[in-house]
């Protein structure tokens, strides 16, 4: 378990994402003392990345862990070089409702919101 004082990447949750995270959190019976948020990248979706949102109860071991106040998000090594600067809002529109992401990395993305080109 990787827990650097001063993490190589940054990732925003905003108020209104970390409700639904805490949400998510207490649905599942995770505790937030050891669970958290994963926050990853893998390769697919329309433009040749997606992001993955999971809960999970406790980070792997290669992990960096970046508190966010209530509870932990959870970055593995392969999304380290993506995330770095990414926003996670929550919206709710007439489209229907959701988590967003803004990411000053990507180069490309799409209109599904979700995958991205680096």
């Amino acid at each position: 378990m990787s827990t650097m004082n001063a993490p190589e990447v940054a990732v925003t949750i905003t108020p209104a994402a970390a409700v639904e995270v805490q949400k998510f959190m207490t649905a599942e019976n995770v505790a937030p003392e050891v669970g958290g948020l994963r926050v990853s990248v893998q390769p697919g979706g329309c433009s040749g990345f997606k992001y993955s949102l999971l809960i999970e109860d406790k980070p792997a071991e290669d992990d960096t862990i970046l508190p966010q106040g209530s509870f932990n998000v959870f970055v593995d090594p392969f999304s380290m070089q993506y995330l770095n600067g990414v926003s996670i809002d929550y919206v709710t529109s007439m489209q229907g409702s959701g988590f967003t992401f803004k990411n000053p990395n990507a180069t490309g993305g799409c209109g599904c919101g979700s995958s991205f080109t680096a």
